[in-house]
């Protein structure tokens, strides 16, 4: 697959991060399939008509854009809109869990056209991983090579996960691969720390290696923050948590309006701040750890246990940063949600009626981790690349 990226939609599409052009194309994937005129484009990026003239005649000729009729204008003269072109360029977003692997294809729009779901072992060592990661990553996206554009007719191929396929030679360009995964690790560097439960991987530069492997730019976060930046980019606003519950516990923190990774992206290990001095041991290495109080509870199927931990844990959260909103994800949380988000709510309730304040609102998180780690890639091209 080491060819991909010298495709000339590949090359041309990387090339179009220019703030003004960012502006533009953001402007037109929120516009949707109703477009927007050049004279609105104007008017909300503050450049001018000939800016945006120009800036629109490079998105056309990159078949990024394309003319999406006429709308009557209040000075008699008709106004030609302009839409995204959302086929015109894919991502793929990996959730690259403890025991599973979860990789989807997205458009421009952030619209899932491909998915595949695997079995995973992270603690089968570097090698096995990165060989099963890419060779999910290749049978998804096996229709980059040789693009004939996003018209191309689509043959009904099944991915491990059932969901249509894209044909050989249907997408014209793949800008990259956003991989999340449970941390710490170094966002900035692509390179894994000690990922709880798992110290061998301590120092591998994952980026790097799956780059290699792919020969397309790679960005690896933790699962939290891509999963916090595909919340973003879908709509959500303000200030809030997103809580991931899974086979680990942590947190994607969005701070008016921004991804807070922290300087070296330790913000979020919100798993494994200690609520029990006493308490059972965290595969941290500290003991009482949010994690392990939730994951405990969860085992011995007392699902109240778990909520109210995991509501005390929010509670703090909420006192330090004051977010307008708490989010909850993650497969356990999926297994019983409403249990989770009542007793979540019942604790944030409770302290928010002896404060005499209003209680944060809690509520399940639309959307998939990988959805998010596709945003990793295409946010740049949005100018939104910590939403």
């Amino acid at each position: 697959m080491a060819d991909v990226n010298r495709t000339n939609g590949g090359a041309n599409l990387l090339a179009l991060r220019s703030h003004n052009t960012a502006l533009v194309l953001d402007l037109l994937r929120g516009a949707g399939a109703a477009g927007i005129s050049r004279l609105e484009l104007a008017e909300r990026t503050g450049l001018t008509p000939q800016a945006v003239s120009k800036i629109t005649a490079r998105l056309r000729e990159e078949g990024l854009a394309v003319e999406a009729g006429h709308r009557a204008s209040t000075g008699g003269k008709r106004r030609t809109v302009l839409r995204l072109v959302p086929g015109a360029g894919h991502a793929v977003g990996v959730h690259l869990d403890r025991d599973a692997l979860r990789t989807v294809l997205v458009d421009l729009a952030g619209t899932v056209v491909a998915e595949r779901c695997a079995a995973l072992d992270l603690g089968a060592g570097a090698e096995a991983v990165v060989t099963v990661v890419a060779g999910e990553v290749e049978a998804l996206a096996k229709g980059v090579r040789g693009g004939r554009g996003a018209g191309a007719a689509a043959a009904d191929t099944r991915s491990s996960a059932g969901t249509p396929e894209l044909p050989a030679e249907s997408l014209p360009a793949l800008l990259g691969v956003g991989v999340a995964l449970p941390g710490p690790l170094d966002h900035t560097r692509g390179v894994l720390h000690r990922v709880t439960g798992f110290p061998e991987w301590d120092g591998f530069p994952l980026r790097d290696a799956l780059a290699r492997r792919l020969g397309v730019p790679v960005v690896v976060d933790k699962d939290t923050n891509a999963a916090a930046l595909g919340l973003a980019v879908a709509g959500e606003r303000g200030s809030f948590a997103y809580l991931h519950l899974g086979t680990g516990l942590g947190a994607g923190l969005v701070i008016d309006g921004a991804v807070h990774r922290g300087a070296r992206t330790g913000a979020g290990e919100f798993g494994h701040q200690v609520v029990q001095l006493d308490g059972p041991p965290c595969g941290c290495g500290d003991r009482g750890c949010v994690e392990a109080l939730c994951l405990a509870a969860v085992a011995r199927g007392d699902l109240a246990e778990a909520a109210r931990v995991l509501g005390i844990a929010a509670g703090n959260l909420i006192a330090l940063l004051d977010i307008d909103l708490v989010l909850m994800g993650g497969r356990t949380v999926a297994t019983a949600p409403d249990a989770f988000l009542r007793g979540v709510a019942a604790v944030l309730d409770e302290r928010a009626r002896r404060a005499g304040e209003q209680p944060v609102p809690v509520r399940a998180a639309p959307g998939e981790v990988a959805d998010g780690a596709a945003q990793l890639v295409l946010g740049p091209l949005f100018g939104r690349a910590d939403a």
